[in-house]
């Protein structure tokens, strides 16, 4: 894989701009999070080893390296792991996943709708249910 570039799973203006026409027109509240250190969550797959930080190296081994089992600020896979890891979770929670855009995601609870928008690390969510609403909120923070 090509690491010299980065990815992260960001909606485009006309989706964000759909979506708030939606929901304005159905009369739902949207809101907004930011995912505090959600780039340290996701799990990568690759080799990645990492030279001891400052301050923090082995008096016994100072010269080894550490291999990373989760990804890092900074690291190219970072935006992809975290994003595929809230994929997994939205997808087993029930979530549906837009079939054009990759970021947005629908739950349907009876009559009752919870729309995600996924921009890197900043959802946008809202629905007909505030109950739904503040469940999801809940499960987020």
């Amino acid at each position: 894989m090509d690491y010299e570039k980065t990815f992260a799973p960001v909606a485009r203006l006309e989706a964000i701009r759909i979506l708030l026409a939606f929901a304005a027109s159905k009369g739902f509240k949207l809101q907004q999070m930011v995912v505090k250190s959600g780039f340290l969550n996701g799990f990568i797959k690759e080799e990645v080893y990492v030279r001891q930080p400052p301050g923090f190296e082995s008096a016994r081994f100072p010269d080894r390296v550490y291999k990373l089992r989760k990804a890092l600020y900074g690291l190219k896979q970072a935006p992809r792991a975290w994003y595929a890891r809230l994929k997994r979770f939205l997808l087993k929670s029930g979530f549906v996943m837009g079939s054009v855009d990759k970021t947005l995601f629908l739950l349907s609870r009876g009559s009752d709708t919870l729309i995600v928008q996924i921009y890197v690390d900043d959802i946008i969510f809202g629905g007909s249910s505030h109950a739904l609403v503040s469940s999801f909120a809940e499960q987020m923070s």
